[in-house]
């Protein structure tokens, strides 16, 4: 009986302290499995081998739900499995409609945000905001669309379903409002 069979009988019958004696032993040839697992993946995934390795080792020891292995070779069968079923999770994850589905990421670096400066006061920004969606909403959802999002008045006003000029007028309005609302002169819509 070797070494890791032995240890893998420990952990079996609930020793604690068997599990962290079995990851130094088996640890190398777990990262070179995950690895060759990981190379059949598509690039950019942000898994990383070790990252792999951890959780499935996790799920193998986990003293919760005891394991039977009957030696090393079936000890490094259930580790595949288990790399197996994290991948199988996350590409199911990553299709998910709550992660995106299948839509590809897009740089936003060239937008540029229309009232962005290194002067603006986020949180005086917010305060404003939240006192103009108080009094108009759909100014202020335009506000958080143009600022946030970086959206074109185009873009916004379609997604609000408003005509453009409806936006541009209302784009006009908050702006004004906001700076003097930052400013602490008020701009409210009864002054």
């Amino acid at each position: 009986m070797t070494r890791v069979t032995q240890i893998l009988s420990a952990i079996e019958s609930g020793d604690p302290h068997a599990a962290d004696q079995l990851l130094p032993m088996v640890y190398d040839e777990l990262r070179a499995l995950a690895a060759a697992r990981m190379a059949r993946e598509a690039p950019g995934d942000t898994l990383q081998a070790t990252a792999l390795v951890h959780e499935a080792y996790l799920r193998l020891v986990d003293q919760e739900r005891a394991k039977h292995w009957n030696s090393r070779g079936h000890f490094f069968a259930a580790a595949a499995e288990a790399m197996r079923r994290i991948l199988v999770e996350r590409a199911r994850h990553k299709h998910s409609l709550k992660a995106g589905g299948g839509r590809q990421r897009q740089e936003l670096s060239g937008i540029e945000a229309p009232m962005a400066g290194p002067d603006v006061d986020l949180l005086a920004l917010n305060d404003a905001l939240e006192k103009l969606e108080r009094e108009d909403q759909r100014k202020a959802q335009l506000v958080k669309l143009r600022f946030f999002a970086g959206l074109t008045i185009s873009e916004a006003a379609q997604a609000l379903g408003i005509s453009e000029s409806t936006a541009d007028n209302d784009w006009a309005y908050a702006r004004c409002w906001l700076r003097l609302e930052m400013e602490g002169k008020g701009g409210s819509a009864d002054n």
